[in-house]
Parts: structure tokens; C-alpha cells; sequence
């Protein structure tokens, strides 16, 4: 553990001042850009920025997602912005675009990184047109790219036109014999990676033994030299000081070599850092031999060894492991392996089995497993296994003690994985065990919106109860930390009130009350809220028939009730749909409702919320199928109904916005109508002021509650409420000079 715990302090470390302006200017390209004739970017005024700062700018807008041919263009000329460090990872761009941008500049250092639509010929020719480039360039970092037509040991394009390498990368390329020949002539080349790559013999390494301080050569499938001629080579390179041959799969005489490597006496004095993971002939006793022999070493890589076990390597401080011992050393294989499948896979698999039962929050192993789920979008195994570790590292109790920016990181990872594989059973049901975490729902900001969609969408194809039941949860709680604009733009709101109507459908018919049943109705509640369209669908889908049914089955169920109701209500609040509601059994129903004590608060102010609206209707549309004396009836009742409700103790319902009260509370609405609103109004500014005073004021609220008391004919018992909303209002508005004033 004491490998990882130095990274907490960067964890929790707020972003600098650079880093938050930058990520601003990223965010606003538009606005801060003009178009060139070809459809470039450039600044409408540009300050000059320090080398460091224009570098950092352009590594940001890669890691922000937003560099691509346009944006790049704000880098063509090298007056304000001049880069020297350049790094771009998993961006798109043309051969043109990044030619164009990065000719102006005195290149250095440049890494280009898994990039689509750039080669390694691109970018060795873009060099080769800047003579300063060519000659000064001392790192070059070419991972993941295709070669490219033509060949790159023919000059101009040759490696070694730019004599002052020092570092040349080029895992997972297609580099071949000729190539590594070329670049072993380079006079200061010291690092060199050709991991993944199609070399076959290594024989090349001998024309660099004398400045080769560090070689990565894992995964290397294609070669073949003989064994007696490799360990010949690799025995020659003596200034070695990082060597990495995970994954070496020559087979020698029934030895493997690794076995021969590590026994031959004197080998690789100077070494500091070897890295053997994957190869399972390794064990503890060889690896122990081999570290006594040279006590300077710093790093062994042993993930999928047998080695790494032992007290030598779990006690070691001054000894980093990769392994599966402990969280420390498979933490220090994500760190050094997240863009490496294959022993990311290994090391989250072992990572699972270690924080099943957890009691501690590790954001440093969060933060680790998220990145390694970022650079391994593709991988449903690694997918699989980091979603699980997730869930392992943000239960309830240790979620608490993880930064807001990382957990909402680790969320946005989970829409992804779920995005990309949504037929994955597996996977989805890890995201939702994750997912299913109030205390996450209700306090960390990702894309909620993008969650709702996914988790809807995977219930139309769930059948297993738990995770319907887990999946209808989170729907809910996601539906209300929504906008209602965001509600409304829900792809397919016909498909989810489809969905949750069947859902509802299939748990009601048992007769039994069950959490998926209210977590059904409490989503359909708020994704019919201030949205006719949803109130639209219900109806059409033949909801109220059903909900009717439920009414009657589950009819001494107050939680039921107000659920129902609930929605009832957000449909009486859509003009065109109150005809739907004018059936006679069901206003009687209602009716019922308004003072019978049995029921809770809550049902009878829906109750009388959806008599409330539809007698807001008038005379006209009661007059078709109703007797307009029970209207008047009805009326009366509302009324005194409302006098003689108690104030509950505790919150009975929330808003986000009063406008479905407007219209009640006009002068020429019946006065029970008038009552109803006034009286929820006024209940819900009294317990959470802040936020309905707020909200009153952003839709100017206070001037229909002002209109309506002044009104010289408004009821006595109305105006009562009106008053105190009125009260509460100045009331908060005058506490901050109030505070002020006391200060002075």
C-alpha cells in the first residue's frame, strides 16, 4: 500500500490556475476563433504564451477531445504560440492539417500517439521539411501509427536524418528489420521502444550498445532470431539501465530464456528497472537471486509470474512491484500497463479479488481504474473487470472519502462502457450495481441526462427481477435531477412511458407491494412532470385505465396512492387532456379522498391538486358527461377540505417550478381552486424558502400572488396564505442586509 498512498496528494489537489484557463479556452473555440477560407481556426487576438503554456495548450485540447483539423489551425503560425514539447494522444487528423501546424515551430520533443489519419511517414516527412526540426529533435513517440506509404529507411525519410535522438517510440507500429536497423545508427540514441512491433532480430541493438541506456522490447510475436544469438546481443548491452521483455516467448533446449537471462552471472550491471510480466517460467527464488545480486534495482515487473509473492518483494520499500500480492503491486501495474490490454485485464482481475470487502476509500486506485477504462474503450474483458473494481471502490462508505471530479470521472466511465456494449449482461449489470448508489444519484454531477437514456434502454431488454428492479431505481432518482427540457428531450418518450407502464403492469398484477412497483410509478410520476407530451403518451398507452386497476388493488397503500395521484395530477395540469380525467367514478373517488383521515396528507392534496384543475376547466367542460352541481359540490368541498388540513411536519412534495400554479391562482378562478394552490405555495415556501423564493422570483411569481391578494373580491381564507407567501418572501429578502447591517 505504501507504493500508492504518495499519489493521494495529487488526487485531491484542486486544478492549477493554467489548467483552468486552458480548459476554459478549450470550451470556447468558437467564440475565441475566426474561420480561415479552408475552414481552420485562428485566434481573434493572441497573447504571446510561454513555450511551456502553448504546449500544454495543445496536450489539453487533445485530452478535452476537442483538436482536430479546425482547431489545430490556431498553431500555424509559430508568433504567439510556439511550441517545443508537442503531445497528442487518440485525436484525428489529416497529414495536411498537422504538417501545417507544426512546421512553424522548433520541435524537440513530439509525441503523436494512436491518432487516426496520420502515419509514421507523415510525420517523419513533416520533420524532414524543417531543417531545425530535423536537427534538433531529441524525443520521438510514434505509438500505435501505421507506416505509411513508402519506406522510412529511404531519406528523407529515414530516422537517422535527425541526428540528435535520444528517445525513439514505436510500440505497436508496423516497424520492420530495416527500420530498426536504421534507427540503431542514430550516435545519441539512449531510449528505444519497439514493443508490438514486426522486428524479428535484434541484432541491430549491438551498433547502439554503447549509448543504449533503456530498451522496451515486450510482445514482440514476430521473432525469430535463435536464442543463443539473442542472449548474445542482450548480454552485450551492458549500459542498460530499464529493460522490458514481458511477454518473451522464445523457448530454448526446454529452458526458457528468461531462466538463462537471469541466471548468467555479471549480466546487466548497471540495471535499475526490469520488467518480465507474462512470463511464467519466472519465480520467486530466481527474481530474489537475481535483485541480491543488485541491490540498486528500483522496479521488477511480475504480473502473471509466479514470483512476486514472497516477503522480499511485499516487505521491499525501496522495491516498486508489479504483481498480484497485494492492491499495491497490481496499483502499480495499472499504473505502468493502462494502455497495454492484455496485463491491464490481469491486473483489474487480481484488483477485484483484492477489494471485495473494502472498508477504506483509495482514490488513488479509482483514479487508476478509471484511466485504464479511458484507454481501453474497445476492450469488453478489461470493461468488464474495471467496472466491477468501480463498484468494489464506491460503495456507500467509501465513496465518501473520493473527490467529486474523480467519482464523477469513474460515472462518466461507466455511461461509456455501457454505451459501447449494450448487450453485455455482465457489464451492464456491474455499471448498475454502481449506478444503484444514492448518495452518488443525488450528489455527483455526471451526465445524468446520458444515464437515463442507457438504463432505459437496457430495461427494455431486461428480464432478471434484480436488476429490473435496481435499473427502475436509478431511472427514477436520475429522472428527477433532470430539467423538465431535459425530460422532454428523452429520446423515445413514448417507448419509456411504454416501458415503465409495462413494468408497472407486470409488478401490480402480483397484488403484492414491492420496491420495483413504487420506483415504477415514482418514474413515470416525474417524467410526466411539466411535460404534456409524456402526460400525452400516458394517456394514449391506455395509463389511466391501468392506473385505475392499481387505485383498487392497492387501495389502503398510501404510497401507491400518492404515486398515482401524483401523475393524475400532472396530467390534469395539461388544458387538453382534462376531459380524459372527467369520469365520474374516478371524481367521486377523489372526492372521497379530500378529508378522509385514514389517508395520508400527501394523497389528499393530490387529490384535491387534480379536482383543482380540472374545476379550473369551468362550467363548459363539466357540462358534457358531468352534473355541473356536483361540480359546485365538488367545489365547497375542496374548500373546506383545505381549511382543515394540517401542516405535515416534514417535506410532502417538491417543485421545480411554480407555472402550473399561475393559472389557479387567477381572480376568476373558483375560490376552492384559489385555496388549493395558495395553500401548497405557501406550504412549500415555508419549509425550503431559499429555493422557492428563488424560483418566484426567476418567473416573477410574486407579481400573480400580489394581483390575486389585491383583488377586492379574493376569499378571506385564501388571502390568509397569500399573506404569508408574500411574508416569506420580503422576509428572506431583507435577511442578507439584515446580516449585513449587524456586521457594520
Amino acid at each position: 500500500m505504501e507504493n500508492y498512498l504518495q499519489h493521494r496528494m495529487e488526487i485531491n489537489d484542486p486544478p492549477s490556475l493554467a489548467d483552468t484557463c486552458l480548459a476554459s479556452v478549450c470550451r470556447h473555440f468558437d467564440q475565441l476563433c475566426v474561420e480561415r477560407e479552408d475552414g481552420s481556426l485562428c485566434f481573434h487576438h493572441c497573447p504571446f504564451f510561454p513555450q511551456m503554456l502553448a504546449d500544454q495548450l495543445l496536450r489539453n485540447m487533445a485530452e478535452e477531445g476537442v483538436l482536430n483539423d479546425r482547431t489545430i489551425g490556431v498553431f500555424r503560425s509559430g508568433e504567439h504560440l510556439r511550441l517545443s514539447c508537442v503531445s497528442i494522444w487518440a485525436s484525428r487528423l489529416s497529414a495536411e492539417a498537422f504538417s501545417l501546424a507544426m512546421q512553424p515551430h522548433k520541435l524537440q520533443e513530439l509525441s503523436v500517439s494512436k491518432v487516426e489519419g496520420l502515419t509514421v511517414s507523415d510525420v517523419v516527412l513533416c520533420l524532414a521539411a524543417n531543417t531545425e526540426s530535423r536537427e534538433k529533435i531529441q524525443r520521438l513517440d510514434l505509438s500505435g501509427l501505421i507506416m505509411g506509404d513508402g519506406s522510412v529507411v529511404n531519406r528523407p525519410l529515414a530516422f537517422s536524418s535527425m541526428p540528435s535522438l535520444r528517445t525513439v517510440r514505436l510500440p505497436g507500429t508496423e516497424l520492420e528489420d530495416s527500420g530498426l536497423a536504421d534507427i540503431c545508427t542514430l550516435p545519441q540514441l539512449e531510449v528505444l521502444d519497439i514493443s508490438s512491433t514486426h522486428v524479428t532480430d535484434l541484432t541491430p541493438l549491438l551498433d547502439c550498445q554503447g549509448t543504449l541506456k533503456s530498451l522496451s522490447a515486450h510482445g514482440l510475436k514476430c521473432l525469430e532470431m535463435p536464442e543463443t544469438r539473442l542472449l548474445l546481443v542482450l548480454n552485450r548491452l551492458q549500459g542498460l539501465r530499464h529493460l522490458d521483455l514481458s511477454h518473451l516467448s522464445l523457448i530454448s533446449d526446454g529452458l526458457g530464456v528468461m531462466d538463462q537471462l537471469l541466471e548468467k552471472p555479471g549480466i546487466f550491471p548497471a540495471l535499475a528497472s526490469l520488467d518480465v510480466s507474462g512470463n511464467r517460467e519466472v519465480t520467486d527464488a530466481m527474481m530474489e537471486s537475481f535483485l541480491r545480486d543488485r541491490p540498486h534495482m528500483r522496479f521488477v515487473g511480475l504480473l502473471g509470474t509466479q514470483a512476486g509473492f514472497s516477503d522480499f518483494f511485499t516487505a521491499k520499500c525501496s522495491l516498486k512491484v508489479t504483481g498480484e500480492a497485494n492492491i499495491g503491486q497490481v496499483s502499480e501495474a495499472l499504473r505502468r500497463y493502462s494502455e497495454r490490454e492484455s496485463l491491464t485485464h490481469q491486473a483489474l482481475v487480481h484488483l477485484g479479488s483484492l477489494c471485495a470487502d473494502l472498508e477504506e476509500p483509495l482514490p488513488e486506485v479509482l483514479k487508476l481504474v478509471t484511466t485504464a477504462m479511458k484507454n481501453n474503450k474497445g476492450s469488453l474483458h478489461v470493461q468488464v473487470a474495471a467496472t466491477a473494481c468501480v463498484f468494489h471502490l464506491t460503495t456507500r462508505n467509501n465513496c465518501l472519502g473520493i473527490p467529486m471530479d474523480l467519482l464523477k470521472a469513474a460515472m462518466q466511465q461507466l455511461l461509456a462502457a455501457m454505451r459501447n456494449f449494450p448487450n453485455q449482461d455482465q457489464l451492464q449489470r456491474n455499471c448498475l450495481l454502481s449506478l444503484c448508489n444514492d448518495w452518488i444519484l443525488q450528489n455527483v454531477a455526471f451526465d445524468r441526462f446520458e444515464g437515463a437514456k442507457l438504463v432505459i434502454t437496457w430495461l427494455s431488454v431486461c428480464s432478471d427481477e434484480t436488476l429490473q428492479r435496481m435499473a427502475v431505481a436509478i431511472f427514477a432518482v436520475l429522472l428527477t435531477k433532470l430539467t423538465p427540457e431535459e425530460n422532454m428531450h428523452l429520446n423515445g418518450e413514448t417507448f419509456m412511458v411504454e416501458q415503465l407502464l409495462g413494468i408497472i403492469q407486470q409488478r401490480a398484477s402480483t397484488g403484492i407491494i414491492n420496491s420495483t412497483l413504487k420506483f415504477a410509478l415514482s418514474a413515470l410520476w416525474t417524467l410526466t412532470d411539466e411535460s404534456p407530451s409524456a402526460s400525452q403518451y400516458f394517456i394514449q398507452c391506455q395509463g389511466l385505465d391501468l392506473y385505475q386497476e392499481v387505485l383498487e388493488t392497492y387501495h389502503t397503500d398510501f404510497e401507491v396512492q400518492k404515486r398515482i395521484l401524483g401523475l393524475l395530477n400532472n396530467v390534469a395540469e395539461v388544458v387538453n387532456l382534462r376531459t380524459e380525467l372527467m369520469d365520474e367514478e374516478l371524481l367521486e373517488y377523489l372526492y372521497s379522498l379530500l378529508d378522509d383521515q385514514r389517508v395520508d396528507i400527501s394523497v389528499r392534496y393530490f387529490a384535491g391538486g387534480i379536482l383543482a384543475n380540472l374545476l379550473a376547466a369551468g362550467a363548459d367542460a363539466w357540462s358534457w358527461s358531468l352534473d355541473l352541481k356536483f361540480r359546485d359540490i365538488v367545489q365547497a368541498k375542496l374548500h373546506s377540505s383545505v381549511l382543515g388540513w394540517a401542516t405535515p411536519e416534514q417535506g410532502m412534495v417538491a417543485y421545480r417550478s411554480f407555472r402550473p400554479f399561475y393559472p389557479l391562482l387567477h381572480s376568476s378562478q373558483p375560490t376552492g381552486v384559489q385555496l388549493w394552490a395558495a395553500w401548497a405555495v405557501h406550504l412549500v415556501c415555508g419549509q425550503n424558502a431559499s429555493l422557492y423564493v428563488e424560483i418566484l422570483q426567476s418567473e416573477d411569481g410574486l407579481s400573480v400572488i400580489k394581483e390575486l391578494l389585491l383583488h377586492p373580491d379574493t376569499d378571506a381564507d385564501v388571502c390568509k396564505h397569500l399573506e404569508g407567501i408574500v411574508g416569506i418572501f420580503e422576509s428572506h429578502l431583507d435577511q442578507p442586509l439584515q446580516e449585513d447591517g449587524d456586521g457594520h
